[in-house]
């Protein structure tokens, strides 16, 4: 069982910036990979980031240049800096676990799931 706690989700205005992280806890061995997925309401989950063991990530290309993915393996917790937000970056933002870092950007792949936490950018 591995358990994925979120925060950091908010209220921001275009252009600014936010920091989320999700904490890990359980049999963080099932860490392996971790990742942030979104979805805005009426629209496909889609895959926004993801980060393994060692540190190597993968972006998807709306973000690429905006956020930043990083993990603390010691604390069990990883982080997307947002910066330059725009509007259609409003979704809720769900943090996932999965062990292999193959497809990272399926969804399927990933095992375990945050609540999600909402971000709101207005313009």
């Amino acid at each position: 069982q591995v358990q994925l706690v979120e925060s950091g989700g908010g209220l921001v205005q275009a252009g600014g910036s936010l920091r989320l992280s999700c904490a890990a806890s359980g049999r963080t061995f099932s860490t392996f990979l971790m990742g942030w997925f979104r979805q805005a309401p009426g629209k496909e989950r889609e895959f926004v980031t993801a980060i393994n063991w060692s540190g190597g990530t993968y972006y998807a290309d709306s973000v690429k240049g905006r956020f930043t993915i990083s993990r603390d393996n010691a604390k069990n917790t990883v982080y997307l800096q947002m910066n330059s937000l725009r509007p259609e970056d409003t979704a809720i933002y769900y943090c996932a676990a999965g062990s292999s870092s193959l497809y990272y950007n399926r969804s399927e792949k990933y095992g375990y799931w945050g609540q999600g936490t909402q971000v709101t950018v207005s313009s």
